[in-house]
């Protein structure tokens, strides 16, 4: 089976998936030096030419506040290209793997959120989000979309390495204990991801299609960026790096950012538990997991 991995070289998911993908087939990992997904036609032709029977988007704009000011470049690398790889998929019959975000909501409901609570988002990034998501699932493809939440890893920009960071430059860290939602593993949501598309070896676009739909998938349980914070200072594997001393929490009315950000947008997988028989372990045991990696 031949792969398009959209992401799968720069990126926190994509580089997991480059390793986790490989059993299934030959994976070809696209990033923005290979090819500009701003360019509808030329990833049209990209797609047309390569003729793969599963497409994997793990690609996105995810400058949440410059989204604010860059709204064309973030509907075109979260709604427009999405689209083109829609439909070529449809026209290959091929499967599409597409993944979201918990941005989608307002984060206003008071309870984690299933797939069948209407989005109402924020901001220009969950604005191009879920526009992205409308579109693949109007192009009438075989597709799973997952939306995930707080996705981390040890390997280029996130919270967890934000956070060590600072507590080797600071004795004091303020964090926002007002937002809440799943921390998420890239490693954990890679291996979900592949092992539920090997239910499917012998015909996997066939599965896709069978399972087709939208589906929320991040780490198990939920925690405040200031819980999540506590344990990564906890399980850092360098403590004796550290320089903070105090981590407080704070308000995220005290960080004034041009992009707003919902504040209880934890997500409920019940639904892919349910129907794929696999579940993200607990935050706290991944988070553990990854620094001691």
């Amino acid at each position: 089976m031949k792969i398009i991995l959209f992401g799968g070289k720069l990126g926190q998911l994509g580089w997991e998936l480059r390793r986790t993908l490989a059993p299934l087939g030959e994976v070809m990992a696209v990033d923005r030096d290979d090819l500009d997904l701003r360019d509808a036609s030329a990833l049209e032709a990209f797609l047309r030419e390569q003729a793969p029977q599963l497409i994997v988007n793990a690609s996105a704009y995810t400058a949440v506040d410059r989204a604010e000011t860059e709204q064309d470049l973030a509907f075109a690398i979260n709604e427009q290209a999405p689209r083109v790889m829609a439909e070529s998929a449809r026209a290959l019959s091929a499967g599409l793997i597409h993944y979201s975000t918990d941005y989608v909501f307002d984060g206003t409901l008071g309870r984690p959120y299933v797939e069948g609570d209407t989005p109402n988002p924020l901001s220009v990034y969950g604005r191009s989000k879920l526009a992205g998501e409308q579109a693949i699932q109007a192009a009438g493809c075989a597709h799973l979309i997952f939306r995930t939440a707080w996705v981390y890893s040890t390997r280029g920009d996130s919270f967890i390495t934000k956070t060590l960071q600072w507590a080797r430059q600071k004795t004091e860290l303020r964090v926002v204990d007002d937002q809440v939602s799943n921390p998420t593993w890239a490693r954990m949501l890679a291996e979900a991801t592949s092992m539920l598309l090997s239910q499917g070896v012998g015909d996997v676009p066939a599965y896709v299609g069978e399972k087709s739909g939208l589906y929320h998938l991040a780490g198990w349980g939920f925690a405040s960026r200031y819980e999540w914070a506590q344990h990564i200072l906890a399980n850092d594997p360098k403590r004796t790096e550290q320089l903070v001393q105090t981590l407080r929490p704070a308000h995220t009315d005290e960080f004034p950012a041009p992009a707003e950000r919902p504040l209880f947008s934890a997500l409920d997988c019940s639904h892919f538990e349910r129907t794929f028989g696999l579940c993200l372990p607990p935050w706290q045991e991944a988070l553990q997991r990854c620094m001691e990696a």
